[in-house]
């Protein structure tokens, strides 16, 4: 494995030291390598949350309510149910948050309105959050059950673990988003 990869620096190391050679042969010097930018997508304001419009309000009302952060919320909506509001679990968990109807109903809510829908995700993972201290083991807790995260000491399972490792990865790309 070693002898590979110093294979590799080596070729690489030579083909560059030729590149610049043949260059300067010619009486141009090297040109530096460039990294492309980035395009922007057309239409899209940048830094705006991928939620669509007639959720919108929902999720910015409840991230302002329970202090959560609106990429987080939007990043547990993808990754629960692809933002689709009439989305069901085979756990009976239902809409945007895929919140449980006893979960919603002890916090007042009508899990099929898809704005009370959000409101209840975000206050049950508002609760998460501050029971067990951090966003994993919240996350965790909202995808196992706060009693199994609570009693395994973390995720009990390597769905849970991907689960937790793919609202995370969501939630740090729109970090920021409004």
């Amino acid at each position: 494995m070693r002898r590979r990869l110093f294979a590799l620096f080596v070729v690489a190391a030579v083909s560059g030291t030729l590149a610049g050679t043949v260059a300067n042969a010619k009486g141009r010097a090297p040109a530096a390598a460039r990294i492309p930018a980035i395009p922007q997508a057309r239409g899209v304001a940048a830094n705006v949350c991928p939620v669509p419009d007639a959720f919108r309000r929902a999720f910015e009302a409840a991230a302002h309510e329970t202090d959560l952060p609106l990429a987080m919320l939007v990043a547990v909506g993808q990754v629960e149910s692809n933002l689709t509001p009439d989305a069901r679990s085979g756990a009976d968990a239902r809409g945007l948050l895929q919140v449980l109807p006893s979960t919603a109903s002890s916090l007042k809510l009508d899990v099929d309105r898809p704005e009370s829908n959000v409101l209840a995700g975000a206050r049950y993972l508002r609760i998460l959050l501050d029971r067990f201290g951090s966003p994993d083991l919240a996350l965790a807790a909202y995808n196992a059950g706060p009693t199994v995260v609570a009693d395994y000491g973390g995720a009990p399972t390597g769905a849970t673990m991907t689960y937790v490792a793919n609202v995370t990865a969501i939630w740090r790309e729109l970090r920021g988003c409004r």
